[in-house]
């Protein structure tokens, strides 16, 4: 198993030519890192360029008064190892969803990690590959966890859904309920020190809220006894780069916890 990477401090940017305000008016690196006290690292600047990306919405009114799961499969999945549930996932026919995906999106990365990570449902390029954050999105979430001195390998990655919803639509309270089981037992196995709740759908049905993401960043919240830290997720990012520097601030937050 590969041998975990100690969080440090976020790279400093010095070796980085300045940064000179943007041609579309938005400020620049050293404006935003004076108001926010601290060196950015270089992915707010240099990020992918946007694109549309999959940005899923949940009515929670619906999910909670949807019927839960049957006690005994959870209870069946609640005592799986990891070769079993990766294989029922692979299997599973739970929700119409089954019959519309090319590859089930499991989950990658250290399964013993620190940090987990955990988005919302799979695009299409996650599921033409079977893995989730792939993409711009994903390239952009590995230039942020660089930033922290981590890399993809060491943390664990995980969506709310295991299959995509045709043509990227928003999850269904049915089958946010049918995959939940599945994440679960994924927290319990990985057992990590921090939470990142990457985006509106995976911070609500995680921490059963109905408020929005800039409601929820900075406050303390638990999932099943772990620290989850809310932030957006990496494709509203490309969408709103003037939100990067709340999203460091958001990793920055996850450091400490790791620390502590």
């Amino acid at each position: 198993m590969e041998e975990k990477m100690t969080v440090g401090a976020a790279p400093k940017s010095g070796n980085s030519p300045p940064l000179s305000e943007n041609t579309d008016g938005r400020r620049s690196r050293r404006e935003i890192s004076l108001e926010t006290g601290g060196d950015m690292p270089p992915w707010l600047d240099e990020a992918p360029p946007p694109m549309e990306e999959y940005s899923p919405a949940i009515d929670y009114a619906e999910y909670v008064d949807a019927a839960p799961e049957k006690s005994s499969k959870k209870d069946i999945i609640g005592g799986l190892d990891w070769h079993g549930l990766e294989t029922m996932v692979a299997e599973c026919q739970a929700c119409t969803l089954h019959s519309t995906r090319s590859n089930t999106v499991f989950g990658v990365g250290e399964r013993e990690a620190d940090l987990m990570i955990i988005g919302e449902a799979p695009g299409a390029e996650e599921d033409r590959k079977g893995e989730p954050f792939v993409g711009r999105a994903g390239q952009l979430l590995n230039a942020m966890l660089h930033a922290i001195g981590l890399s993809r390998k060491q943390v664990f990655i995980a969506n709310i859904l295991k299959c995509r919803p045709p043509g990227n639509r928003d999850p269904r309270s049915d089958e946010v309920l049918k995959c939940e089981p599945y994440l679960m037992r994924q927290v319990a196995l990985v057992k990590p020190r921090v939470i990142l709740a990457a985006g509106r759908v995976a911070a609500q049905n995680l921490l059963k809220s109905t408020e929005a993401v800039g409601r929820m960043r900075g406050r303390d919240f638990n999932y099943n006894g772990i620290p989850v830290v809310v932030s957006y997720h990496p494709a509203y990012l490309l969408r709103s780069p003037e939100q990067k520097a709340k999203s460091w601030q958001d990793l920055q937050r996850a450091v400490r916890l790791l620390s502590g």
